[in-house]
This record gives structure tokens, C-alpha cells and sequence, in this order.
């Protein structure tokens, strides 16, 4: 400080001393992290949406309801019309193989990544060879109706996920009203090396899954990608083409579709559903919903 401050009586920082410098770098941190902090949470409700959007987006593929092609795909807008007209979004209880009753949870934001990951709405997996450490509770289900019948479901889509050759891969698989038979799939998200098991998310592979058969006649899930070329689906139900290059993932694949289909998974509730135990009924769309 100088003479002229002292005798002035109004003391200042040294902006040389390591005392001023520990002080500014501590405002510029507070301030910093208050900033981030507020924007995180402005943010969140839209990151969810747009979350939400994308998962939709992405069930709508697996049901066959939009084209592969992005340039041929509708705005967010008709998308989310779309979903709200033909989707009936639910949750299994997975333990006990039945539909939750739909005033239990709001499944339109039931979180099921979340949920795995705490233990109070999760349990731990059963041994399995597709990396799936625990289980939530309760798994989405989206039933999709018929066009031109609402309260009739022609599809349903299962949300599925099991760990790849660099990370977990995440998709949707859906099954026609027989609850055996693949009408499509998609995995919206996967790091699996761009070329080889990344073709996972090329549309032409995920094709060749139309018309297979997750199950055996003794309604053991079956369902394998095999190295080569699998003949069609008529013929060799129970087989998909292999990945080129790609060995661990195509195992990957076959090991999470198993898992889900089993009774580690989905299981029960299509094995109750196939025994008329479950019936889907779709509930009636409504205009002004917003999932």
C-alpha cells in the first residue's frame, strides 16, 4: 500500500502480493461456478425434452413409422404428433411379468437409465455375458396401436441395452402382437468403431432383422447374430448376419437380446402375455398430450 492510501485511511490490495492473487483467482472461481450452476439448471428442462424427443423419435423408427432417411423425417412438431397419435407409452414389472398400473408412475418421464442406477428402484442382474450389472425395477413398454384402430396394439417396442465392444449400447427392438416375431430395431447410441460394429446403426443391417424369431419352439430365446451370412428370415429365423470385422459386437448383440428377451428381461411379461395372463389395451390417444 502507499503512503498517500495509508494516511488517507482507505487501505488496497497489493496487486502484486500473493494474497490479492489467491483472492482474485477464488472470485473468478465463485463467479464461474455460479454462472455454470444456474445454466445447468435453466438448461435441464430442455435438455429432457429434447431427450425425450430423441427417444420417441427413435421408437417410431423401430415401429417402422418413420424412414430411415433423415431428409425424409418430419419436424419435431409432426414427430411428436406422431408419437402422441400411435404410441402408448407403459411400464412392466419386470419381477412379476405384468403391466404397472398406469396411476403408479408417470411413464412418459420414468427415467429407466436412472431408476438401474439406484439401488432402491433397481435390483442386481443375473448372471449374464451381456455386461448388465443391475436391473431397474420397472422397463418401458411402448405399445403401438394400429392405425386404423386405437384402442388395438400391433407392436410393441422394448427398450434394450447391453455392454459393446467400447461402451454400453442403448436401442429399442420391436415385436409383432405375437410377441416372438422382430418387426424392426434401432440403437440410438453406441461406440462401437465407426465402419465395423458401428454398422449396428446402419439401417440396411438393421432390415435384415425383420421377420425373425427372438424365441425357439420351447419359447427359449434364441436369437443369434452369427459370423457370415444367415438365410432368410422364412428359413432361418433364429439367425442374423454377422458384422464384418466385428466379432465382439455381433456377440454383443446376440448376448443383450437375449438377456431382455429372457426372464433377466422382458421375459415373464411376454410369456404372460403370449398365455392371455396380459392384455394390451391401448388407451386412447390424447390430442393435447406432450410426452
Amino acid at each position: 500500500m502507499t503512503e498517500a492510501s495509508l494516511k488517507a485511511g482507505t487501505p488496497r490490495w497489493d496487486r502484486e502480493s500473493p494474497s490479492y492473487t489467491v483472492f482474485f483467482a477464488t472470485v473468478v472461481c465463485v463467479v464461474c461456478a455460479l454462472l455454470v450452476a444456474v445454466a445447468a439448471v435453466s438448461l435441464q428442462p430442455t435438455q429432457e425434452a429434447k431427450a425425450r424427443l430423441y427417444a420417441q423419435k427413435n421408437v417410431l423408427l423401430a415401429a417402422g413409422l418413420l424412414s430411415p432417411d433423415p431428409d425424409e423425417q418430419p419436424r419435431q412438431a409432426e414427430l411428436q404428433r406422431l408419437f402422441d397419435e400411435r404410441i402408448d407409452t407403459r411400464l412392466v414389472d419386470l419381477a412379476a411379468g405384468q403391466l404397472l398400473p398406469r396411476d403408479t408412475l408417470d411413464a412418459k418421464t420414468y427415467d429407466q437409465r436412472k431408476a438401474r442406477n439406484d439401488p432402491a428402484q433397481s435390483r442386481p442382474a443375473p448372471e449374464n455375458r451381456a455386461g448388465i450389472a443391475r436391473v431397474p425395477n420397472y422397463a418401458v413398454l411402448y405399445l403401438v396401436r394400429a392405425k386404423d384402430r386405437q384402442d388395438e396394439v400391433e407392436q410393441m417396442v422394448l427398450a434394450v441395452e447391453g455392454l459393446g465392444m467400447w461402451g454400453t449400447i442403448y436401442g429399442f427392438v420391436s415385436l409383432d402382437r405375437d410377441a416372438i416375431t422382430v418387426r424392426g430395431l434401432t440403437y440410438y447410441h453406441q461406440k462401437e468403431t465407426p465402419g465395423l460394429g458401428g454398422e449396428i446403426g446402419n439401417p440396411k443391417w438393421q432390415a435384415l432383422w425383420r421377420g425373425r424369431k427372438m424365441y425357439d419352439d420351447q419359447w427359449n430365446a434364441r436369437i443369434t447374430v452369427i459370423k457370415g451370412s444367415a438365410g432368410p428370415p422364412e428359413t432361418d429365423p433364429l439367425r442374423v448376419d454377422g458384422l464384418s470385422g466385428a466379432t465382439v459386437t455381433s456377440n454383443a448383440i446376440t448376448h443383450l437380446m437375449r438377456f431382455w428377451m429372457a426372464d433377466s428381461g422382458y421375459g415373464k411379461f411376454l410369456r404372460n402375455y403370449r398365455d392371455g395372463a396380459v392384455t394390451l389395451n391401448a388407451a386412447a390417444p390424447n390430442p393435447g398430450a406432450r410426452g
